[in-house]
């Protein structure tokens, strides 16, 4: 029997198949909105978010039947939809950690995603996944492991934590793993907590030491916590260092954790989503030191590397320790890689199927070579230093965290005022410094007091508008004060 043809079959929707005159009109509008925005991106406010409620009411909607023409749907989003928010792109940010995102991987992107090749597997892509493996590689080499060392791309440090979270119980607890013990700082980015409950331990299984008043983890407290978990019981497996907290960009003694994780063999895991690329400087190589003696590293090349938000990669010593904990197999899989020189990334990490995040790394290096990269970073350096000088100047401003790499924080000190109301008062403080407009600061609490954040990281943030969050800081103090 003959099945009959159906009229879809015969007559198939090709809307979707774009014709190459059709392809070039929709980079070309896209590209002029990008270039316009990006030509506009420093005289933007630093921050623009009032009628955030109603615009993302008004941008409810059903699911269309119909489309709308790229022309249309390309302005409502420039004109209307991203001037509404922290310009995290533009110079003035300098809270929390910025993300500059150069243009240049933006292109990669482009390119990556309309040839959208699969490169979970080194077969599907060979070529391919070898650029992202040279780029891995490369982040091994800044951070001075060895030859064998590798690692995985990811969508930033809190899924790099995760697996690192994971190989270490693979590799140091046995299946039963609930009296495995992490130990951190009180800095500690609030990822790691997160990363080992998803992996399944206890919260209270995450140790939290003591830090000194640089922010840094007492080695003391360490070994006494260590000590403690072991008479009663527990099997301490992981400790964490950082190298540059969120809080106040502090930077362990990590030589000192090292030789205590290997002294009680403990996997040594390093938080340096923010600061391990400054090991491209000599600063950050002096601050760092030990940094090379670690089992595995999160960093997010969307902060040091200004690339776009979403790139984050995580480096282990023994890549077999990735492969041990992250391996899996099913009928329909072929037969992952045996050649030493060839990678299976699929077998590394949590990710069958993913985009093809090394292209947006590999195409700027390439582009550059790493010589611009390592020159922003110690400008972000050198504008931290001079911005803490200058503050310092200024009458009853205590810089409360001297800078290791480019965070800084202060706070306005009156000697008649309680810490409640020092903390109110700086609270406003920062209201009015960002009611300008111009830069956008951050403020936390350390040790109790809450202070101002400078986090000097965007490639498009230069002495000019530093000079301006000081005039802006002293504006707002005279306003306060007065």
């Amino acid at each position: 029997m003959t099945l009959e043809i159906q009229p879809t079959i015969k007559n198939p929707n090709l809307e979707l198949e774009l014709s190459s005159d059709k392809i070039r009109y929709m980079v070309q509008q896209a590209v002029e909105h990008i270039v316009a925005h990006l030509e506009q991106v420093a005289e933007m406010p630093a921050m623009s978010n009032e009628g955030g409620a109603e615009l993302s009411h008004r941008l409810k909607e059903a699911m269309p039947e119909q489309g709308t023409g790229i022309e249309t749907i390309l302005e409502e989003f420039f004109n209307d939809i991203v001037p509404c928010s922290f310009n995290t792109a533009g110079p003035g940010h300098m809270a929390y950690i910025p993300g500059g995102g150069i243009v240049h991987s933006a292109i990669g992107d482009l390119i990556a995603n309309a040839v959208n090749r699969y490169v979970g597997i080194w077969l599907g892509a060979p070529g391919m996944v070898q650029l992202e493996t040279n780029v891995i590689r490369w982040f091994c080499d800044i951070m001075g492991l060895p030859k064998d060392a590798l690692g995985i791309l990811t969508t930033g440090g809190s899924m790099a934590n995760f697996s690192a979270i994971v190989a270490a119980r693979k590799d140091k607890l046995p299946e039963n793993f609930l009296k495995g013990t992490v130990y951190v700082s009180d800095q500690v980015h609030h990822s790691i907590t997160k990363s080992a409950t998803l992996a399944g331990f206890p919260e209270d299984n995450v140790r939290s030491i003591p830090s000194d008043e640089l922010g840094r983890m007492r080695l003391d407290g360490l070994e006494v916590g260590i000590a403690s978990d072991l008479h009663a019981g527990f099997q301490p497996f992981m400790v964490v260092g950082s190298a540059g907290t969120t809080n106040t960009g502090a930077v362990d003694d990590l030589q000192g954790l090292a030789k205590i994780a290997q002294d009680k063999n403990l996997w040594f895991h390093i938080d340096g989503a923010y600061g391990a690329f400054f090991m491209l400087t000599e600063t950050g190589r002096k601050v760092m030191a030990g940094i090379e003696q670690s089992d595995s590293i999160t960093l997010d090349p969307h902060k040091g590397l200004f690339l776009p938000y979403g790139t984050g990669a995580l480096l282990v010593r023994d890549r077999e320790t990735l492969r041990r904990s992250h391996s899996s197999h099913a009928e329909y899989l072929p037969p992952m890689q045996e050649d030493a020189n060839f990678v299976d990334y699929c077998d590394l990490s949590p990710e069958l199927t993913r985009d093809y995040r090394g292209f947006r790394v590999w195409l700027p290096i390439k582009l550059h070579g790493i010589q611009p990269f390592r020159d922003n970073l110690q400008e972000k350096i050198e504008l931290t230093h001079w911005v803490t000088e200058e503050l310092r100047k200024l009458d009853n401003i205590e810089i409360t965290s001297e800078p290791q790499l480019t965070v800084m924080a202060f706070h306005l000190k009156l000697p008649e005022l309680d810490t409640e109301t020092l903390n109110q008062l700086n609270e406003k403080l920062l209201e009015l410094v960002l009611a300008k407009k111009n830069v956008i600061l951050s403020g936390t609490t350390f040790h109790g007091v809450f202070v101002i954040r400078f986090c000097i990281l965007s490639f498009r943030t230069h002495l000019d508008r530093v000079q301006q969050a000081l005039e802006d800081i002293k504006a707002s103090i005279t306003e306060l004060t007065d």
